[in-house]
């Protein structure tokens, strides 16, 4: 049985390649999960890909993971910096947790310097464009392998 990866994104991601695209680029959410399928299937993992613009929505995805996911992958868009119960939640889980960011959140406004989710994160990605959620597979797929 394959190893499944949660990939969880916040709002307004289901307009990516529309919204900003020169901040966020051009791939759409659609492409994302295509590239993560296809990385997925040649790192042996199973990825589960899910977006919504509802933080209860994202939380309950994140207590499904607890037992199920052997790691999970999330870009938490603006929740990064509101969010404590996305906080909260990430650490009811107990395998590795990669934060990605589009954009470098870093060069952006002030208010996206803070991340929450950073808290709990195992590592963070920011400024790689949709390439991040590869990078984040690739070391999920490191950190679970038995």
């Amino acid at each position: 049985m394959p190893r499944t990866i949660h990939v969880l994104n916040g709002p307004n991601l289901n307009l990516l390649g529309q919204r900003q695209p020169e901040v966020y680029g051009r791939e759409t959410l659609a492409d994302v999960e295509a590239a993560c399928a296809a990385l997925g299937r040649e790192l042996g993992v199973e990825v589960l890909l899910r977006q919504s613009n509802h933080e209860g929505q994202l939380i309950d995805w994140i207590h499904e993971a607890r037992g199920a996911a052997a790691g999970i992958v999330i870009n938490p868009a603006a929740f990064t910096h509101t969010s404590v119960a996305l906080l909260d939640a990430l650490n009811t889980f107990e395998g590795p947790v990669i934060e990605v960011h589009i954009s470098n959140v870093h060069k952006r406004e002030a208010f996206r310097h803070h991340s929450y989710v950073s808290l709990r994160a195992d590592g963070v990605i920011a400024g790689c464009g949709t390439e991040g959620y590869l990078l984040a597979l690739r070391r999920v797929a490191s950190l679970t392998r038995g």
